[in-house]
């Protein structure tokens, strides 16, 4: 029976110390987040050791997505109080993913690891802002062209025409996504992406086609041929190309599907703004048409670019 109590307490002890630890090391750090550029600030429960918390190898830093290859920490700076870190890295950081944390021997603790990312929401909204500015598919990526072109020349044409756009890429894409999550990657028919994607873009185009002929024959008619090249448009292609590779979520998959339609609605809305002045506009007659809305949309192109680069959160 000795024996037996003996052996027992040999195995539970590891596992009281190891439990012991990890929960030391789960309420050592109150939070994390990114500072500048450069920059990742730790709070800690309780003041820590200056000599511990300053030095450089205490720290190990990768992105999450990329283990490899480790971050190097040039300088960490404790506040007074000894409640507050902030580790300083030779280069700028990625702080569109998630960074992991590894201290060794400070507070007290052997090593607890940790991760740093921004909050959700603000990257739910980073996508839907990059979709809609940053990385506008009209005047950045030169998507969808022809029927920018095509439907641009009437401020109501343009807004319908928006409006109508946005709700096939939203409904079209969340489709996608659902095909995309539970038959083409559980069966291994990535493949067929291209063929789904364009099959239910068409299914959703002439729900709305026939809707549209019903409730608003004249905002129907006013379209003409350029709803059903909806169904060819880059665009719509390209979003749910873009979430199969990315492997959005649904959330980030919806903001970005909404940011690509109004980033569309903004940029019909501009240009449909400014042929409607050209039409009074003295232009050269060689340049009239098409030539002139080429220069207008490069134009637009080359204000866009200076979003770029623009991080929110």
């Amino acid at each position: 029976m000795k024996r037996l109590i003996r052996l027992i307490l040999c195995a539970a002890l590891p596992v009281f110390f190891g439990l012991t630890g990890a929960g030391q090391a789960a309420g050592l750090v109150a939070a994390t987040e990114f500072g500048a550029d450069n920059e990742i600030i730790v709070q800690f429960n309780t003041p820590v050791d200056p000599a511990e918390a300053t030095d450089t190898q205490s720290y190990t830093v990768y992105e999450e997505t990329d283990p490899d290859i480790r971050l190097t920490v040039s300088e960490v700076s404790l506040s007074t109080d000894g409640r507050q870190a902030t580790l300083s890295f030779a280069e700028p950081l990625n702080t569109s993913v998630a960074h992991v944390v590894t201290l060794h021997d400070v507070g007290g603790v052997a090593e607890t690891s940790f991760s740093v990312s921004k909050s959700y929401l603000g990257y739910l909204f980073s996508i839907l802002i990059s979709a809609l500015l940053i990385n506008n598919f009209v005047f950045t990526k030169y998507l969808g062209l022809c029927v920018f072109f095509g439907t641009s020349k009437r401020k109501q044409t343009a807004k319908g025409m928006g409006v109508v756009f946005t709700i096939v890429i939203v409904v079209a894409v969340s489709m996608s996504w659902v095909l995309f999550q539970y038959v083409l990657k559980p069966f291994n028919l990535d493949y067929l992406q291209i063929v789904i994607f364009i099959g239910l873009t068409s299914l959703t185009v002439q729900a709305v086609d026939t809707v549209l002929r019903k409730v608003n024959p004249i905002l129907f008619k006013s379209f003409g041929v350029y709803l059903v090249l909806v169904i060819a448009n880059c665009v719509i292609i390209a979003v749910p190309l873009l979430m199969a590779s990315n492997e959005y979520n649904y959330f980030e998959t919806f903001m970005l599907s909404l940011g690509a339609g109004g980033g569309f609605l903004l940029a019909l809305y501009l240009m449909s703004s400014v042929s409607e002045r050209l039409e009074l506009a003295r232009v050269p007659a060689s340049f009239k048409g098409l030539p002139i809305a080429f220069i207008v949309a490069g134009q637009f192109a080359m204000a866009f670019l200076g979003f770029s680069g623009l991080q929110l959160f």
